[in-house]
C-alpha cells in the first residue's frame, strides 16, 4: 500500500528542511517559463501497484518532472508525452504494457520503471527492440544483468549488502537472518549476496522466504529467530517489513538481535509506524541521500514534487531515484541533435554514452556504457530509525563485495574511479 508523505510529514522531522523547501520554485530542463507546444515526444514507463507491493513512487516522480519540463520549454519546444502502464505484478500485463509502449506507441525510451515482474519479463524484448530503459525501482537481478536496463537505484542485492557491512563492522554481527520474498531473483539472488559476504568473514547466515502472493510473516520470523543469528536483516517491502517488527515487537524481541533493513524501510511514514518501542533499534540503508543532506537536487525534487506531483504522491528513495532518471534523460536529449530525439536507435545510444553524471542525491556518478550489466549506485548512506525521523550514522560508504568487481573495472575504463 502506497505511504503518503507530504510535507506535513516532513515537517515533522527533526531537522529544518520542508520550510526551506516549500519556498523553492522547480528548476527543469530549459527553465523558460513557457509552456512546449511542438510535436510530443513519446516516453513510456511501467510499474507495479499491487501486492505485495506499491512502486508507483517512481514513475509518480518522473511524471512531475516531465510535467515541469513541458512547462519549462520541453525538449526544443517540443513537450515529452510520458505514457505509464502498471503491470500489477502480472507476468501476461507485463509483457502487454511493453508491447504497447515499444511496438504500438513506438516510445524513445522508457523512464521511471519498477516493478517486481516486468524487467524479467521484458528484458528480452527491450534488447530486441533496441529500446534503452532508464529505471528507477529495481527489485530483482535482471534490471541490473541484462543490456538494455539500468537503474539510478540500487535494488535489494547492494542495499542489502550496504546493511549488512555496517551491522558486521559496527554491530558486531556475526550470523545474519535474512527474511526475503520467495522470488527467486529478487529474495533469493539477494539474500544469497548478503550471506556469502558474512561467510567471506568468517560469519554466517542463512534466510528465511515469504511466499509473496500469502506471506506469513510470523512464521518466517520464527525460522529467523531460530537459525542462531545475532542479526535479522529484514529484506522486504516497506508493508511486510512493518508486519514483521510488530510481530517482534509481540514477542518482544527487540534485544535479542540487530536488526537491520534495505531502503524500503527509508519512508517518511515509517517512524511513527513503528513507534516508540524501535526507536534508536532499527539502522536502514539508505540508497540514495538522506533528506538532511538537503543538496540542490534534494530541495529541487521537492520543489518539483510540490508543484506538478499529487499531494498524496510518495517522497521516498523511488521518488528521488523517479526524478533524477527523467532529470538525466532530460538532460541526456537535451544534448542531442534536436532531428534525432525521434530516432529511437539514437536515442539509446545516446543513453549509453551517458557518462560521469551527477547528484547530491547519489553517493557516486551516475553512468551507463555499453556492457551487458548495469549498476551505476552502489553506494549509500546508514541511518537509524529515530522518533520523527532519521539519523544518519554512515556518511557514503562503498559496499565490498566481489559482486561489484566488473562494475568498478568499467568504472575504472571510464575513468570514474
Amino acid at each position: 500500500m502506497k505511504q503518503t508523505k507530504t510535507l506535513a510529514v516532513l515537517a515533522a522531522l527533526p531537522f529544518a528542511f520542508a520550510a526551506s523547501q516549500a519556498m523553492a520554485a522547480p528548476s527543469c530542463g530549459a527553465n523558460t517559463g513557457q509552456a512546449a507546444s511542438g510535436d510530443p515526444i513519446i516516453v513510456g514507463g511501467i510499474h507495479g501497484n499491487a501486492a505485495p507491493g506499491d512502486f508507483s513512487a517512481a514513475t509518480d516522480a518522473a511524471a512531475a518532472y516531465f510535467a515541469c519540463v513541458n512547462a519549462n520549454g520541453g525538449i526544443n519546444g517540443r513537450p515529452i508525452d510520458y505514457r505509464v502502464e502498471n503491470d500489477q505484478w502480472n507476468p501476461e500485463l507485463a509483457a502487454q504494457a511493453a508491447a504497447k509502449l515499444v511496438n504500438d506507441t513506438k516510445s524513445v525510451a522508457l523512464v521511471g520503471n519498477g516493478s517486481f515482474i516486468e524487467m524479467a519479463v521484458n528484458a528480452g524484448t527491450y534488447k530486441d527492440a533496441d529500446i534503452m530503459v532508464m529505471a528507477s525501482a529495481c527489485a530483482i537481478s535482471e534490471c541490473f544483468e541484462t543490456p538494455n536496463i539500468v537503474s539510478t537505484n540500487q535494488g535489494p542485492l547492494p542495499s542489502n549488502l550496504g546493511a549488512v557491512m555496517y551491522a558486521r563492522e559496527e554491530l558486531g554481527a556475526t550470523n545474519v537472518a535474512c527474511i526475503g520474498l520467495n522470488i527467486p531473483n529478487n529474495g533469493i539472488w539477494s539474500c544469497e549476496a548478503s550471506i556469502n559476504y558474512m561467510k567471506s568473514h568468517g560469519g554466517d547466515g542463512s534466510m528465511a522466504l515469504l511466499n509473496p502472493g500469502a506471506p506469513d510473516v510470523n512464521s518466517a520470523l520464527l525460522e529467523a529467530v531460530s537459525s542462531g543469528a545475532d542479526t535479522i536483516l529484514i529484506n522486504q517491502p516497506a508493508g511486510l517489513a512493518l508486519a514483521i517488527l510488530k510481530a517482534a515487537e509481540e514477542q518482544d524481541l527487540r534485544d535479542a538481535f540487530n536488526w537491520i533493513a534495505p531502503t524500503p524501510l527509508y519512508d517518511l511514514s515509517v517512524p511513527d509506524a513503528v513507534g516508540e518501542y524501535w526507536h534508536g533499534h532499527i539502522y536502514v540503508n539508505a540508497e540514495l541521500a538522506p533528506f538532511q543532506v538537503n543538496g540542490p537536487d534534494a530541495q529541487n525534487w521537492i520543489a518539483v514534487m510540490d508543484a506538478h506531483a499529487r499531494p498524496e504522491d510518495p517522497r521516498d528513495t523511488f521518488a528521488q531515484a523517479g526524478y533524477l532518471s527523467a532529470k538525466f534523460f532530460t538532460e541526456t536529449l537535451m544534448e542531442m541533435d534536436p532531428a534525432d530525439v525521434d530516432d529511437r536507435a539514437k536515442v539509446s545510444d545516446a543513453i549509453r554514452a551517458i557518462k560521469g553524471k551527477t547528484s547530491d542525491l547519489m553517493c557516486g556518478p551516475y553512468y551507463v556504457g555499453d556492457a551487458d550489466f548495469h549498476m551505476p549506485n552502489h553506494a549509500g548512506y546508514m541511518v537509524k530509525i529515530v522518533e520523527g525521523g532519521y539519523e544518519i550514522v554512515r556518511e557514503c560508504y562503498e559496499y565490498e563485495a566481489a559482486y561489484f568487481d566488473p562494475h568498478h573495472a568499467i568504472e575504472k575504463e571510464m575513468g570514474l574511479k
